[in-house]
């Protein structure tokens, strides 16, 4: 017969070590001084704007400046643009707060692109191959994907418009260039008025993503991967983007924190 005094002392030793284990470690992406730590590409130019692309430079069109007393990012939005992290990640939380500039070219347009992989100018001449979250004024939230990623989603289609909405215990489509259309709506709107912060939380585990929008989960996507030569190879890291594509965005912070699970009152 064990000793059962032993065994209390074992398990409370366990215990004990399981408490101090160290929180996940956040990491800035963005230093509050520069982008040194970020790698920038302009691409083809916006719709009647060749003469702005023509004379743009990585240092115009992504810069740091003040925003009352803070160093933020200021992305022009005067010709498509990537500004992408050198290093890629997987099973993470990232969490972008921005807000839109008074500068409009054509639309208050932007992204957050994740599993970005390939080169520069493979998606609509400029960007890396990736899935996307949404920063489009009024579309916050939405999943697009380029060039040949694809995902699965519960949704409910409407009939009128032809478009998919993210809708929690509707039937799984796939999505992507071959299958349904590249693009899923997000659940409900959540986006804080113009020239106000706003907080996107995206979180990333194996083929699973869940953008959360102020708070408010607003698209789930599951199985993500690219499709080459008629079969799905699995997508569940890459690099990060962020768009230049029309109109003026200022980041206040960008962070990103692993995760070996998803938060369940995100996912649910």
């Amino acid at each position: 017969m064990k000793n059962p005094t032993s065994f209390l002392s074992t398990l409370a030793v366990v215990l004990l070590l399981a408490s101090c284990a160290p929180e996940p470690e956040t990491r800035a992406l963005f230093n509050g001084e520069n982008l040194d730590n970020w790698e920038t590409f302009i691409g083809s130019p916006l719709n009647g704007f060749d003469s702005l692309a023509a004379v743009a430079t990585p240092e115009k069109v992504f810069s740091v400046v003040e925003d009352q007393g803070t160093k933020v990012i200021r992305i022009s939005g005067e010709v498509n643009g990537s500004l992408a992290t050198r290093e890629t990640f997987s099973d993470y939380h990232l969490r972008l707060v921005f807000r839109w500039g008074e500068t409009v070219y054509t639309t208050r347009n932007s992204g957050l692109l994740y599993h970005s992989f390939g080169d520069f100018g493979a998606a609509f001449g400029t960007w890396m191959t990736n899935i996307e979250c949404q920063l489009m004024h009024g579309n916050l939230g939405d999943t697009y994907l380029m060039n040949n990623t694809v995902c699965q989603a519960e949704v409910e289609k409407n009939d009128s418009t032809g478009q998919y909405f993210f809708r929690p215990g509707s039937p799984a489509l796939q999505f992507g260039a071959t299958s349904n259309g590249s693009a899923v709506k997000k659940r409900s709107d959540a986006e804080k008025p113009l020239g106000e912060w706003n907080t996107v939380d995206l979180y990333s585990l194996g083929q699973t993503t869940v953008h959360v929008v102020n708070g408010v989960t607003v698209m789930v996507i599951n199985n993500t991967g690219a499709e080459e030569n008629g079969s799905v190879k699995p997508l569940s890291g890459g690099r990060i983007q962020i768009q230049s594509e029309g109109g003026e965005l200022f980041v206040k912070s960008v962070e990103i924190t692993p995760i070996t699970e998803i938060p369940a009152e995100v996912i649910k």
